[in-house]
């Protein structure tokens, strides 16, 4: 069972509009945000350039507490995220001493998270593309709904690449037929909060997860677990090299990791589909 939340459509204007009316109160530094003893943020950042310090700025500025994962960043990113979490109790840095990919630092925070007592997750990439502003509505329809992952359905402006457009939606389909359509809007939008608890059984069960193809792959898993997903718009933008952007992402390296990665889920759709087909019944 999939859940949709109703908002107005946003477009460039609309998205330009939200952050403009925003603006005043962000220069004037918001109140912090009270302290959740449930849901935590948690942002991995491997080399991730000048953008990472805002964004860090804008998720406390919106959550309480924020975690930053440094997977064996090499920029120095480190110390200075390091030295920010000194001067603010709500914000916490974890360090990696080698780079083992998103889904190792995302699995990394989890593990201390749960040791800490949090139950769910707002994963957020550390570039800038993922709107802070949102934080509040993701955390709320979480917790109305713990059961399940609260999942972005990226809205895209003009500084999205073609190329990496065309891309998802090839693994959109098949993360649909993997699933059964049961609700995965877009499956590699990495702006999602997610029960912890079965998010670590699943990762624990398996060798894979561990780099790109994290987003994909623990969506597919947490459905075939039963976690339903629920979808909510979010805008998505591209920052270029020269307003501080920053992209791991190797063309060739990766697509043939989520090649592989298909291939494995769908073996594994095979071997469940009586199941995921008793669901839909």
């Amino acid at each position: 069972m999939t859940e949709n939340y109703f908002v107005a459509p946003l477009t460039a204007e609309s998205t330009r509009a939200r952050r403009a009316a925003l603006a005043p109160a962000a220069a004037a530094e918001l109140a912090p945000a009270p302290s959740s003893s449930t849901h935590l943020l948690l942002i991995p950042s491997y080399n991730p350039g000048p953008k990472v310090y805002d964004t860090v700025r804008a998720a406390r500025r919106y959550w309480n507490p924020v975690w930053v994962v440094v997977d064996g960043s090499t920029d120095g990113s480190a110390e200075r995220l390091a030295a920010m979490a000194v001067q603010d109790p709500g914000l916490k840095v974890l360090t990696l001493p080698r780079n083992s990919g998103k889904g190792a630092a995302v699995l990394y925070g989890l593990r201390a998270a749960r040791a800490q007592g949090y139950t769910h997750a707002l994963t957020m990439d550390s570039d800038g593309q993922h709107p802070a502003d949102l934080i509040p509505a993701f955390m709320a329809a979480s917790a109305a709904h713990p059961g399940a992952m609260i999942l972005g359905d990226p809205v895209f402006d003009a500084s999205a690449p073609s190329i990496r457009l065309k891309g998802r939606k090839i693994s959109n389909w098949w993360t649909n037929l993997e699933t059964l359509w049961v609700g995965v809007h877009d499956s590699l939008f990495g702006f999602r909060v997610y029960p912890i608890e079965p998010l670590v059984r699943v990762m624990r069960r398996s060798r894979w997860m561990r780099r790109f193809d994290f987003d994909v792959e623990v969506a597919v898993r947490l459905c075939w677990r039963g976690v339903p997903p629920i979808n909510l718009r979010a805008p998505v933008r591209y920052f270029r090299t020269e307003e501080g952007g920053v992209s791991h992402f190797n063309y060739w390296r990766d697509n043939a990791l989520l090649t592989w990665m298909h291939a494995r889920l769908f073996l594994g759709f095979l071997l469940r589909l009586p199941t995921l087909l008793g669901r839909k019944l």
